[in-house]
């Protein structure tokens, strides 16, 4: 008989009296306590110990080898001497002005009387192989065309004159927005150490040549030297999206100058 005024005497005690406390429902009210810490503990280790393992991998991938690219400015050649006394190149020559052409008077109607109808009308064979205009003018006979074009014409046209050639050294070189500080800070954050060369340990310059035209835009981006396995596509990829130059310019006028910029790939050690 249990005495139920003992301190001792608990819930389990009371409601499993005179039932087998050895397995069962008692046991696992019993040890409830231990069982539950036990298991927070496991599972509180088990964390830990993965959480340990993530940070271990993390700085294993943060110690491998640091990647660097630098963009070598500080060595470019300096440009030629400019002759101040150079004469500026010559404008293009302008289009040749289009051939006259044989053309007939328009005969503007007005009623007038007989006496004032002085001026005799052109017959309709005077008018063969000519052109209807505002006045008579000697010329090359052609086809007659009232000004109907036969198919839609291009809105594009094909210019007369041959595009201008790059400069090598001018007056006042072309310059990146902001200066070749700027210019080295672009280079920086946008080139990228291509996978390929660094499994391989390749390491150099990549001479990249380009033309800042009389715009500013960049354009006929080539590889004057490389070192191959995907650096020259990278200094070719990001040469090419640079944004607009300050044009260079020679003789008070903007031109276009072609550039030679030197870019280094280099796997810093360990």
């Amino acid at each position: 008989m249990i005495d139920y005024k003992s301190p001792s005497v608990t819930l389990d005690d009371i409601v499993f009296e005179g039932r087998n406390h050895s397995y069962g429902a008692y046991m696992i009210r019993k040890n409830y306590q231990r069982i539950v810490l036990r298991s927070l503990l496991i599972g509180g280790a088990l964390f830990i110990v993965a959480f340990l393992f993530m940070q271990f991998v993390t700085t294993q991938e943060d110690t491998e080898e640091a990647v660097e690219v630098v963009a070598d400015l500080a060595n470019l050649p300096p440009p030629p001497p400019v002759d101040p006394n150079e004469p500026p190149p010559p404008p293009p020559p302008p289009a040749p002005p289009p051939p006259k052409v044989a053309t007939i008077r328009f005969v503007e109607m007005e009623v007038v009387t007989a006496e004032e109808a002085v001026e005799p009308v052109t017959r309709v064979e005077e008018t063969e192989n000519k052109q209807i205009a505002m006045e008579t003018q000697e010329g090359e006979e052609t086809s007659v065309d009232l000004g109907l074009p036969e198919s839609a014409p291009s809105v594009l046209s094909e210019g007369t004159g041959e595009e201008e050639q790059p400069f090598v050294a001018v007056e006042q070189m072309p310059e990146f927005p902001g200066g070749i500080a700027e210019l080295g800070k672009y280079l920086q954050k946008n080139l990228r150490y291509p996978a390929q060369a660094r499994n391989q340990n390749i390491q150099g310059k990549v001479f990249v040549s380009f033309v800042v035209g009389a715009d500013g835009t960049i354009k006929d981006v080539t590889i004057a030297k490389g070192i191959g396995y995907g650096c020259d596509e990278e200094a070719k990829r990001v040469v090419s999206s640079m944004p607009k130059w300050k044009a260079g310019r020679q003789s008070g006028r903007s031109v276009p100058v072609r550039y030679s910029l030197p870019i280094s790939f280099t796997l810093a050690s360990q």
